[in-house]
């Protein structure tokens, strides 16, 4: 009888021990991320991202930074041609900054809180949390989340896949279409969980001369060949081309008539003696070739040393980027 019952309490603290030691479930990473995000005073993310536009791969350095009291920093600089642009964050505003121009758009924003960033932790962990339908997966290697993504410009973007290594570094994000099919793809290369900053580095002032400094200034003169949309609205059609040339440059005017009539202005981008702020009432949005600016009804950008405007009045701010975004998919000659 006594062996007996010590046989049924070996057993029963063999399922103590086997519930004890349970499977590592969605919950328990949730948690663990949540911990392990908010605890972090400050955070330096190195890597590459790709962003796929019809055939053609742009393909990006990143370094993006935080520190605490919501102070960010990433720089993007195109591995094409070497064009960096950095969003930034600080006390004073949003900025999206192209220091070789020595110009910045200022935003009244919620950026980066206002939708999906694949490479800001706080962003992957807004999007986990967030989704009720989320899928957890764990390898031998990995944890993946799968979950949606908050891209309200673009619907092609409707999930995302997030690594993390078992220390829950994060690794690797994909974001899907519907196809499966990776429209963006974001590889960390190093992640510094400990990173301190100096005091200015978050300073307008400072990354505009810092970056000027260790880039090449990139302007052109002139604008060769046509660069028209390869996407124009049904029904529309340009009506008049008009070519400015200006005192260090050249500037084309397109007007497109129709069902919805649109301007679209080409500028040689030039050097500003003094540093250039202009307010935007919109968004910055990451475009295949650089990162613009976006309002009610214009969509502003610099790519390959040639400033872009697409304005309308009439026109919804998804349809004003399908036109942006078909011509960022045509080459400038320098």
């Amino acid at each position: 009888m006594v062996k007996k019952m010590k046989k049924i309490c070996l057993i029963l603290c063999a399922c103590f021990l086997m519930v004890g030691c349970g499977k590592y479930t969605v919950k328990d990473a949730e948690k663990d991320l949540e911990k392990k995000i908010n605890g972090l005073d400050g955070y330096n993310l190195t890597g590459e991202m790709e962003i796929i536009n019809n055939d053609d791969v742009y393909t990006y350095d990143v370094d993006a930074s935080y520190s605490k009291n919501d102070k960010f920093r990433v720089s993007l600089k195109n591995k094409t041609n070497n064009h960096e642009q950095i969003i930034l964050k600080n006390s004073d505003g949003v900025y999206v900054l192209t220091p070789t121009l020595n110009k910045s758009f200022k935003f009244q924003s919620d950026w980066p809180y206002n939708n999906s960033q694949v490479y800001l932790l706080q962003t992957l962990l807004s999007d986990i949390q967030n989704d009720s339908d989320k899928e957890f997966k764990e390898t031998s290697d990995n944890y993946i989340f799968t979950t949606g993504v908050n891209y309200p410009n673009n619907s092609d973007l409707i999930k995302q896949k997030i690594y993390f290594d078992k220390k829950l570094i994060p690794t690797k994000v994909e974001v899907l279409n519907e196809d499966e099919e990776a429209l963006i793809k974001m590889t960390f290369k190093k992640v510094d969980l400990k990173a301190e900053f100096k005091d200015d580095y978050f300073s307008l002032d400072n990354n505009m001369k810092t970056a000027a400094t260790e880039s090449e200034t990139e302007t052109v003169s002139k604008i060769d060949g046509d660069i028209y949309p390869m996407y124009i609205p049904e029904n529309t059609q340009l009506a008049d081309k008009e070519t400015v040339d200006l005192e260090n440059g050249q500037r084309v005017i397109m007007t497109f008539e129709g069902d919805s009539p649109f301007m679209l202005v080409e500028q040689t981008a030039s050097v500003s003696d003094d540093l250039a702020i202009v307010s935007v009432y919109g968004e910055p949005y990451q475009m295949a070739t650089s990162v613009a600016a976006v309002s009610d009804n214009m969509v502003s950008w610099i790519s390959n040393g040639i400033e872009y405007y697409v304005v309308a009045d009439n026109m919804s701010e998804s349809e004003l980027l399908n036109v942006a975004n078909s011509i960022s998919v045509l080459p400038v000659s320098k």
